[in-house]
Formats: C-alpha cells, sequence, structure tokens
C-alpha cells in the first residue's frame, strides 16, 4: 500500500504541476494557475512527508527550480509557501544530504539544459534529452539501481513524468 499511495501523490503533482503552469503561462488563468497549484503544492508535501525518497525527489525539483529562476509567477510563490508550511508543520523523514544535493543538481541540470540546450545545439538526441528532462530520471534511475531508492520509486517518478507531459497533452486538447 505504501508505493501505491505515492503513486498516487506523484501522479497528482506531476499532472497538476504541469496544468498550472501551462494555465499561468500559456492561458493567462492566474486563479486557475494557484486553485491547481495548489493541489499540486499539497500531493508534493504529501509525499514529501511520507518519504524519504519523494522528500530527495520534491525537494530537490524545487531547490532546482527556484536556483533556475523558475520559480516566475505568484503562482509558484503561493504554492512554494504552502508547501514549506505543510513540510515546516508535519516535518520531513529522515533523509540523506548526499542524495539531497544530488536530486537537486540533477533538476537544475535538467531545467538549464531544457531553457538553453536547444538554442546552442543542435544535436537531436540532445536536444530530446532536455526536451523531456532525462537527467532526474536518468540519477533516480541509478540511485534505485545501487539500492539508494527502492526501484519503485522511481516508478513513481516515472508515473510523474508521464502525467506531467500528459496534462500538456490535456491542456491542449481543452484549451
Amino acid at each position: 500500500m505504501y508505493y501505491e499511495f505515492l503513486a498516487i501523490l506523484f501522479v497528482l503533482s506531476g499532472f497538476f504541476m504541469k496544468f498550472s503552469d501551462n494555465a499561468y503561462d500559456i492561458g493567462h488563468n492566474k486563479l486557475q494557475a494557484l486553485v491547481l497549484g495548489i493541489v499540486c503544492a499539497v500531493a508534493s508535501a504529501w509525499a514529501t512527508i511520507y518519504s524519504g525518497e519523494a522528500a530527495c525527489i520534491f525537494i530537490g525539483i524545487l531547490v532546482g527550480n527556484f536556483l533556475a529562476f523558475k520559480v516566475d509567477g505568484f503562482h509558484h510563490i503561493i504554492t512554494l509557501i504552502i508547501f514549506i508550511v505543510i513540510v515546516a508543520i508535519c516535518g520531513v523523514p529522515s533523509l540523506s544530504i548526499v542524495v539531497l544535493l544530488i536530486c537537486i543538481l540533477a533538476a537544475l541540470i535538467d531545467e538549464i539544459g531544457h531553457e538553453m540546450v536547444s538554442k546552442k545545439i543542435s544535436n537531436k538526441f540532445v536536444n530530446l534529452f532536455f526536451e523531456y528532462r532525462f537527467t532526474m530520471k536518468v540519477v533516480i534511475f541509478l540511485l534505485a539501481v545501487v539500492g539508494v531508492f527502492n526501484i519503485w520509486i522511481f516508478v513513481c517518478f516515472l508515473l510523474f513524468e508521464i502525467f506531467y507531459e500528459f496534462a500538456g497533452f490535456c491542456y491542449e486538447r481543452i484549451y
């Protein structure tokens, strides 16, 4: 039941993260972006307080995006505050600072690569690698292979990514 619950939280987080960003960036619907961002923040925070592995991933994504200056809308700031408040009140399970730093670095590389690589490199493989932010996927897979993470956390993260992309597809179809 443990990883099934985490999988649901990862799915909700990925889906509502992308839908919220698209509502803000493309649809210019600030209220929708905020409401969906709050759902994402609650799902991400719940996963963070529930699992040290998820904490490394979600805190890594949050800090990596912050360092890459991707926290660029009021909906990001409000959802960041909600995430921090929930996690501060409920606490974070024990986690490895080294693993957390690895996840932060992977998320930062993904965000910088996503924004800059296609503008500077014409290699299709490299562009696809950063378009779909594969650094974090590879890092989480390797952490699972060496036994730092359970392989099911990698599956949960893949579900996050699949539903992140699915939300983008849904947004385009709806709007």
